[in-house]
């Protein structure tokens, strides 16, 4: 338990609110969920989540390190966060060392009535003392070295043999901040010039570094806060992974089409839809709360669509019989693309849930497919890098459905008429297949 009743220095209760949020991920609760139920203030909540989220990034090699710190594992969840939100840190700033360590027994004091003072203190300089030691130890453990789930590394270096290692690296970093740029309110007067041309000269008034990576897209040299983008309240843009921001393309929705897009909660792509064409779009998400978000975030851009609370499998509750041109069926998958932005995901998930994530993929698709017009397309979207989730996924509904078939995605580097975008500096991992109902 930690007593939250006293002031102390902001390193101190920063670590205090990360133990809070660690302990309670470990104990199966969602990063979110837990963040919310903690209710920390503005400053202090930016900086908790900061360190909570580097000591979920290094979480295997800190666990790792606390079996040899130890002598034996220590019971108290609320301790065990505080100890590998302490290591994250003496790796992650070792200049600052001393401070880290005076600040974490600081907050020791204030865990399970003060007992493990003297243990926190302990640990902690045993660490520094033996670092090198145990650094090369961690190097050689797989699960400490590449930050990850032992199943979680065998299946990627199956499914990405060539690349695992730099997904696994990818997954350890911290996130790139994408902006999509509204073309229905950021238009050029300049022959020739993008939206997104026009938008950078805005975030360069600002003294914001940034860079376009196509018409509409441009990359923030830093991650700031949406208040500090010019224009974001006025709905100029809106934050969107550059992976995330090829669905529209693909799916070549077109002006006066009807189109659905199934799972759209935050409605990221359903926006994009929406502004990239004049079509009858439907926003269909099965969570009350997060569909309210569609409808917040479709009011700040200036755009309009159907949004429908219901599950996508139970089509006889939603569907009006009308079918659609296009649909976008982004299916709930393992995450395991976009790790880096939920680090919590890697170790709450379980080999085994990956194929009940397939199961409900395949019953939603399979759903969806009914409702699309003969000649139509449907947008099969994953942030999965995991093969069953994604081409064994695709390939099993082609087995299934004789009237389905595979398009070629419109990217030159596409092969077999599919898409895997693997995680790096740019974008995050995204998995597309089109297909056509003849």
């Amino acid at each position: 338990m930690i007593d939250s009743s006293n002031r102390s220095a902001p390193l101190a209760e920063a670590l205090l609110g990360a133990a809070q949020l660690i302990a309670a991920v470990l104990g199966g609760r969602n990063f979110d969920v837990a963040l919310t139920r903690a209710a920390l203030p503005g400053p202090l909540r930016a900086a908790t989540m900061d360190l909570a989220y580097t000591t979920l990034r290094a979480f295997g090699r800190g666990d790792f390190l606390l079996g040899l710190l130890l002598e034996r594992p220590v019971k108290d969840p609320a301790v065990r966060g505080l100890l590998l939100a302490a290591l994250a840190r003496l790796e992650a700033r070792p200049e600052e060392a001393h401070t880290t360590v005076d600040q974490a027994v600081t907050a020791a004091a204030r865990v399970a009535r003060g007992q493990f003072k003297g243990l926190v203190n302990g640990v902690l300089r045993n660490f520094l003392r033996r670092r090198e030691e145990l650094l090369v130890l961690a190097a050689a453990d797989p699960v400490a070295r590449w930050q990850h789930p032992a199943w979680w590394i065998a299946r990627l270096r199956q499914d990405h043999p060539a690349h695992w290692e730099s997904i696994l690296a990818a997954g350890n970093s911290h996130p790139p901040m994408c902006l999509r740029v509204n073309r229905r309110r950021v238009t050029s007067s300049v022959p020739g010039q993008t939206a997104s041309q026009d938008y950078l000269k805005r975030l360069d008034a600002a003294g914001i570094a940034a860079r376009a990576l196509d018409d509409t897209a441009i990359l923030l040299e830093k991650p700031l806060p949406v208040e500090r983008i010019p224009g974001f309240g006025g709905g100029l843009c809106s934050v969107q992974d550059w992976g995330a921001q090829a669905a529209a393309g693909l799916l070549d929705a077109r002006d006066g089409l009807r189109v659905l897009d199934a799972c759209a909660a935050p409605g990221g792509k359903a926006a994009h839809l929406l502004e990239t064409a004049n079509v009858d779009l439907t926003a269909l998400d099965a969570d009350a709360a997060r569909a309210a978000r569609i409808d917040d975030n479709l009011q700040r851009l200036g755009l309009t669509a159907k949004v429908t609370v219901s599950d996508a499998r139970a089509i006889d509750d939603w569907w009006d019989g009308r079918a659609y041109d296009r649909i976008l069926a982004d299916v709930p998958c393992s995450a395991s693309g976009v790790v880096r932005r939920h680090p919590d995901a890697k170790w709450l998930r379980r080999d085994s849930d990956v194929a009940g994530f397939a199961a409900t993929q395949r019953t939603i698709v399979d759903a969806l497919w009914r409702t699309l017009a003969p000649g139509g397309k449907m947008l099969y979207a994953t942030c999965s890098v995991f093969v069953e989730e994604n081409a064994r996924q695709v390939e099993g509904f082609i087995g299934r459905h004789a009237d389905a078939r595979r398009l070629p995605a419109m990217r030159a580097a596409t092969r077999d008429a599919q898409l895997q975008d693997l995680p790096d500096a740019e974008h995050d991992g995204f998995y597309y297949a089109l297909l056509q109902k003849d």
